[in-house]
């Protein structure tokens, strides 16, 4: 059972088994190949995060608006638009009443920041690899960078799902109420419940000097 992180002197440490932690590495390692400052080739897909769980493109018919009553927004994989609406939640727009001039923003300033949250990324990555007896130790230094990169994977999957307001949120936990627990949605949303969570215990760790972590 994973342990919310704890200050040890220098080190915040959390306890998360093998597949917790591939999880994690897993999704992060997806959104770092959405944010890599480079460019698709033309007619290449710029979603990788499509494949981030077997059968989760399926959620897009399982909760749409008229589905078990519940009017949760549309959610589904592979946008064909030319722009990713997962990066406009990564990469807000500077200016949204001139199109043109938040282009020329996000020319200047957008690869600067897709370099920072690619390296953040892989840094929570390379410590999750590096536990020992499950054991997930993060130095004070390497904990902001982790805790933005868990936010940057939450966006991305609350974008997936739909989750834009609160709103969104009890909806789609009303339509998770009705599925069966092997529903590829029902995986999802305790995914992101999780990620929530030790996000919280990380946040909770650096600003504590002591105190053992919560189990979740």
């Amino acid at each position: 059972m994973a342990r919310a992180f704890r200050p040890e002197g220098d080190r915040l440490v959390a306890v998360l088994d093998e597949h917790e932690r591939s999880v994690v590495a897993g999704l992060c390692a997806q959104v770092a190949s959405l944010v890599q400052p480079t460019m698709p080739a033309k007619g290449e897909s710029v979603d990788p995060f499509d494949a981030i769980v077997a059968g989760l493109s399926d959620l897009a018919t399982d909760t749409q608006e008229g589905a078990s009553g519940a009017g949760v927004p549309d959610r589904s994989f592979g946008s064909l638009a030319d722009r990713d609406p997962a990066l406009d939640r990564l990469f807000p727009t500077g200016n949204r009443e001139d199109e043109q001039e938040a282009a020329e923003f996000r020319r200047f300033t957008e690869q600067g920041l897709r370099s920072r949250k690619h390296a953040n990324l892989m840094t929570t990555v390379r410590t999750l690899d590096r536990a020992v007896d499950d054991e997930w130790v993060l130095t004070r230094v390497q904990a902001p960078a982790v805790m933005i990169a868990l936010t940057d994977v939450r966006l991305v999957m609350g974008e997936r799902l739909g989750l834009r307001t609160d709103e969104d949120s009890e909806r789609l936990e009303e339509v998770a109420d009705g599925l069966a627990p092997d529903d590829p949605a029902v995986f999802a949303l305790s995914v992101y419940d999780f990620l929530t969570w030790l996000q919280e215990s990380l946040t909770g760790a650096l600003t504590s000097d002591a105190g053992p972590g919560d189990e979740a």
